[in-house]
């Protein structure tokens, strides 16, 4: 079992650091020149070269390459000399000096994902830890929407197997899975924010904290939540709906419940005590990974209703060509992806021993 997580971690990191080098050129080279997204078109050559040496911008593609990694990476190294790219000696972060070897400093440190263009150097990781938190709170309410709702949908479609109500919950089910989120989410804002307004009580946006209009502070808005994770949620419920109908059908066929059904057991009871907890392994495995891809899928909708997540702050920042918070945003959400993976990949090996022995 050792080995087989081990190996999931080395899996792990080397498709973190595919991400990073796919983001790094994608972010870095191809756009131009970052220095001049910094100050803008109208600063002069002296400002721009100013930049250009604070960041490391002057340096060669494959040193910034380095230096990125080095930033990073929890255990980074570090010139000793003030005037090389290093900051340590700039205070960029802060750090736990290791050991010294020769002029290198080994440093422990929290990654670095470097500084806002737009945002007067504020740290990308202080943008990101005020973002973030909406994001998941937004994905874990359309994770729960769509888990109760998809089970109670496949049940009853087994229940009504074949008939109309059974058919009509398949059709949904289709359409769900069809329909773009972006297009759900503007259809949601406007019968629900606009045209219902008055029997709802909903907004077409906003955001789960909002000011006081007399700036008193920030309140709690628990209902903005509503329509964000219900568009968000639609897709893993039609899928939840079908996965869990099929797996239901498939027990429902074994010996077992054929006997419960000679015992003269209704079907309501024979679901609830025999079938329905053996019929949720392929959602468990569905809910798992739609969770991971849910703080990725979530920027569109974030940005029609205006829910401050950071879904929202990766439109604002391609707008504004703010580089470090893309790049930050992606790396973080490719490694919440990838751990998630690795959790549940080590609960499959340790609910199936033949699994890790592979």
């Amino acid at each position: 079992m050792t080995g087989y997580v081990l190996q999931k971690i080395g899996y792990a990191f080397l498709t973190l650091l595919g991400v990073v080098t796919v983001i790094f050129f994608l972010f870095t080279v191809l756009p131009g020149d970052p220095a001049r997204m910094m100050l803008g078109q109208n600063e002069s050559a002296e400002q721009i070269a100013v930049v250009k040496k604070k960041y490391g911008f002057d340096k060669p593609v494959g040193i910034q390459y380095v230096n990125y990694l080095n930033d990073l990476s929890p255990i980074s190294f570090h010139s000793t000399h003030v005037d090389d790219y290093s900051f340590l000696s700039e205070k960029k972060y802060s750090a736990v000096s290791l050991f010294t070897l020769g002029d290198t400093r080994v440093a422990l440190k929290i990654p670095y994902l470097r500084e806002s263009f737009q945002k007067n150097g504020k740290k990308v990781s202080a943008v990101i830890s005020e973002t973030l938190p909406n994001t998941v709170v937004l994905a874990i309410s359309a994770i729960c929407i769509a888990m109760l709702l998809g089970i109670v949908l496949g049940i009853i479609s087994v229940l009504f197997k074949d008939g109309w109500i059974d058919k009509g919950i398949q059709f949904i089910s289709t359409l769900g899975m069809s329909v773009p989120s972006f297009f759900s989410a503007i259809i949601f804002a406007w019968i629900f924010g606009f045209l219902l307004h008055e029997y709802t009580g909903l907004n077409m946006t906003g955001s789960l904290y909002e000011v006081d209009d007399f700036g008193e502070g920030t309140h709690l808005q628990l209902k903005n939540l509503l329509l964000p994770a219900i568009v968000l949620g639609i897709r893993p419920l039609a899928v939840v709906s079908q996965l869990m109908r099929n797996s239901l059908l498939e027990v429902l066929n074994q010996d077992y419940i054929r006997t419960a059904k000679a015992k003269g057991l209704s079907m309501y009871t024979i679901i609830k005590r025999h079938a329905l907890k053996n019929s949720l392994n392929p959602v468990v495995t569905a809910i798992s990974g739609w969770f991971a891809s849910m703080l990725a899928g979530a920027v569109f909708v974030e940005y029609i209703f205006g829910w401050n997540g950071l879904g929202k702050e990766i439109v604002d920042a391609l707008n504004t060509l703010d580089l470090p918070v893309i790049m930050g945003a992606v790396i973080v959400i490719a490694s919440l992806f990838i751990i998630i993976n690795i959790f549940v990949d080590v609960i499959y090996g340790w609910l199936d021993p033949k699994i890790s022995e592979q």
